[in-house]
């Protein structure tokens, strides 16, 4: 099964946040705080008056209030809009 964005819709997928800091202190998964760096996983057509911008395979900020999350086949996703995405990490 597949999920495909609609109008101006993002799919998003969480990056994985690193397991141990610089100084090499194992992170309990339990206790992280989720980044607020996503993957896009599919972007929608965009609208008559909305360009998309993003394409799938950027990295992106986004708020950590913003959008809807979905769990697919075990995997969690967020559909976000576009004017929702703060910025592209280059």
């Amino acid at each position: 099964m597949t999920l495909k964005p609609m109008a101006d819709n993002v799919l998003l997928k969480q990056k994985d946040a690193a397991e141990t800091t610089v100084s090499g202190i194992i992170i309990a998964t339990a206790t992280k705080e989720k980044p607020a760096i996503y993957e896009v996983v599919a972007v929608g057509p965009g609208t008559k008056d909305t360009e998309m911008l993003v394409k799938t395979g950027d990295k992106v900020v986004v708020s950590k209030q913003v959008g809807t999350d979905v769990t697919l086949d075990k995997v969690d996703y967020k559909f976000v809009k576009q004017d929702e995405i703060l910025a592209i990490v280059e």
